[in-house]
């Protein structure tokens, strides 16, 4: 039998999962594979789902439905054969007086056991309107079998071979009876009372082996608040150490230089504008380095505030670096840093891959001598060669595009400088928790006065003739078009339209200078099509999504985005944010013929929201939480159980609880020996230990 348990031995969770009888290499290089490496481990290897195998009545059963059923069987299976391997077996059985058809495929060892007069129980989706049941599992109610086989539940892991299903619940129900009162409890008394948690003993069994659906939804509700508990106290850990460990002199921020700056600008901050800046001048007088992320919709403002901050560092003597993705966005930022200090003595350098060796030897010794104060540029920041004389402030935008190396090799070349992190990526407040819940945040929702929303319509592709009469008449006006495709050249395996055919179909049909932007051009190839397009030399710009953050053009008021299904929700609304940032009323189109549900109500999703958040929010309900980003990043939030669109208030009193643990009762985790502890450290999270 599989991985069967030698009783005598006396385990814990850490007991490494060979100690399990009859489990061999092969199968625990398969357990590896699975990340199962110890008994607890095994114990924490959920079923991703459960069949339901109650027995029902048949007027009961659903159509449609996995139903268990109780039958007798009355005649002789009848077989169909398809090659020498593959075959279809249909019998009669009477459930409740009602004659149905049992049907299976392949097993044809099952030809021998369904003889007439048999009882079985047969699990199986039901088709109440052919009255046939295709089976799944069958059991023989008369057998002498295992109690778990019974239980109305049964669990479905994920395996791989030559693991399968069935051995690993007896294992995992073997190992159970094994530990029966060895399962120490983890969560503090008061927390457990607070929100009345089963014990974690009784969330394992059942979670695995439910007697009912209440007790596989308080087994769930246990342990996946659990999970978020301990993911947020690894976070506040962090935060914690980071506040103990870096400590500096107090900075003196001149305000009255500041509100200066403040009032000369030719606009008025925004009530959430004012109060991001408010909390970054009080986080940069503290003696704990400044550890924030600056949340945005597109074009609410955010460059401005950073701007601010820099400007105080700079007064206050000291020097700023400002990382952006692309070499196109760390030019626009030089420029619009020039705009806004036009009347401060601030002196601005930009470095980048393409930046000449000559220029760059200046930059790099003004920065040494202090005479450079601030440094914008792409991730070349992070060289070794590059030396700031007092660097205090350090500014990352779409901070998620660089990875946590690049983030903090740019804050190792100061003394504990302040990090403040920006992203016009809308992120539901769920995830930003979860996933920065070691930084403070800041949000800003509002948009500038006077920005006009950005009428927006869905169009099926045999219309875009239309479209492209629409962008000759604002062309004709003086205005200028975006023309966003998901891909560069023809692909066979994907029918998407492409830009270079697109901007080849554009260039005929279009009275207008039309130019071609994408991500496999050279870099200066790039950057003179975008300072063209940004200073009006021209008219349509035909290019992939590398526009989604690039440069502001005024006079840009209309976006067309081909084959818009394509792209995220999030994406989408970024490429919108591209147009409507003059004072003209700007339009965009999605051009789109999704045929599932889900695309049409994304692309309605669009059409009707203009608040950034709110869009993420529903695209975190229909994509998940590593698509809203734009990028893949699930392997940074990887959740067994926590759902980021169904527990999100799970999540907010789990991390007021991290924090009540981390600040006020620190003793809950300061000797080695107490659970919470040793679990912190067991799941991973343990390795800052500040309390030791």
């Amino acid at each position: 039998m599989e991985g069967q348990i030698a009783s005598h031995q006396e385990w814990s969770l850490d007991t490494p999962v060979t100690v399990l009888k009859g489990l061999g290499s092969h199968k625990a290089k398969a357990m590896e594979r699975l990340g199962i490496r110890t008994l607890g481990d095994l114990l924490y290897h959920f079923p991703f789902r459960h069949n339901w195998r109650e027995v029902q009545p048949i007027q009961h059963a659903p159509h449609g439905e996995i139903v268990t059923l109780r039958g007798q069987i009355t005649g002789r299976p009848l077989s169909r054969w398809y090659g020498q391997k593959k075959s279809r077996h249909a019998v009669t059985c009477i459930v409740d007086h009602v004659p149905i058809q049992l049907v299976w495929f392949n097993r044809n060892y099952l030809l021998d056991k369904l003889r007439p007069g048999v009882w079985v129980h047969a699990t199986g989706k039901w088709d109440g309107h052919r009255l046939q049941l295709t089976m799944e599992e069958l059991s023989f109610p008369d057998d002498v079998r295992r109690e778990q086989e019974f239980l109305p539940y049964q669990p479905v892991y994920a395996t791989v071979s030559p693991l399968t299903n069935k051995g690993l619940q007896k294992m995992i129900w073997d190992l159970l009876e094994q530990m029966k009162g060895k399962i120490d409890e983890v969560l503090p008394p008061q927390i457990r009372e607070k929100y009345r948690l089963v014990s974690r003993e009784e969330a394992i069994r059942a979670i695995h082996f439910p007697a009912d659906k209440e007790a596989l939804r308080q087994a769930r509700r246990r342990l996946a608040y659990e999970e978020a508990l301990f993911y947020q106290l690894g976070l506040q850990l962090r935060r914690k150490q980071i506040a103990n460990s870096f400590q500096r002199p107090p900075r003196k921020i001149p305000h009255p230089e500041v509100e200066r700056f403040i009032q000369k600008l030719p606009f008025t901050l925004t009530a959430d504008q004012r109060k991001a800046v408010d909390e970054i001048l009080a986080d940069l007088e503290r003696p704990q380095p400044m550890n924030r992320l600056l949340l945005g919709d597109v074009g609410s403002g955010k460059t401005v505030v950073a701007a601010t901050a820099m400007l105080a560092m700079v007064k206050a003597g000291y020097q700023c670096a400002l990382m952006a993705p692309t070499e196109i966005l760390a030019e626009q930022h030089s420029k619009t840093l020039q705009e806004l200090f036009r009347e401060e003595r601030v002196s601005i350098g930009v470095l980048t891959g393409s930046t000449p060796t000559r220029q760059r030897q200046e930059l790099l010794a003004q920065l040494r001598m202090g005479l450079l104060d601030i440094l914008v540029g792409t991730h070349t920041l992070i060289q070794e060669e590059i030396q700031f004389r007092q660097l205090g402030l350090v500014v990352t935008d779409e901070q998620h595009r660089f990875g946590v190396k690049q983030r903090e090799s740019l804050r190792n070349k100061g003394v504990y400088p302040d990090a403040l992190f920006m992203t016009a990526t809308p992120i539901p407040r769920t995830l930003a928790i979860t996933m920065y819940g070691d930084m403070d945040l800041s949000v800003i929702r509002q948009l500038p006065a006077g920005r006009r929303p950005v009428r927006t319509q869905w169009i099926r592709p045999k219309q875009f003739p239309q479209v492209v009469a629409w962008i000759q008449q604002q062309v004709d006006q003086g205005f200028q078009a975006y023309v966003i495709c998901p891909l560069i050249e023809e692909s066979e395996k994907i029918d998407v339209q492409n830009a270079v055919d697109l901007h080849a179909q554009l260039s005929g049909q279009l009275k207008a200078r039309v130019a071609l932007l994408h991500g496999r051009m050279p870099v200066k190839e790039k950057e003179q099509v975008m300072e063209a397009f940004y200073c009006g030399k021209v008219d349509v710009l035909v290019s992939t999504s590398v526009v989604e953050v690039g440069v502001n053009v005024p006079r840009a008021t209309v976006m067309v985005i081909y084959d818009a299904e394509r792209f995220g929700l999030a994406q989408l609304h970024q490429l919108r944010g591209r147009v409507g940032r003059g004072s003209a009323q700007a339009y965009c189109f999605l051009v789109a013929d999704p045929k599932s549900a889900i695309g049409k109500e994304r692309m309605k999703t669009v059409v009707q929201m203009q608040d950034g958040f709110a869009i993420a929010e529903q695209d975190l309900r229909l994509r998940g939480p590593g698509d809203v980003l734009g990028v893949r990043q699930s392997g940074e939030v990887d959740f067994r159980l926590v759902d980021l669109v169904h527990d999100q208030v799970m999540i907010e009193y789990a991390r007021r609880d991290a924090r009540w643990i981390v600040e006020e009762s620190p003793g809950l985790l300061q000797e080695k020996t107490s659970p919470l502890y040793q679990e912190l450290v067991r799941r991973g999270y343990g390795e800052a230990k500040p309390f030791d």
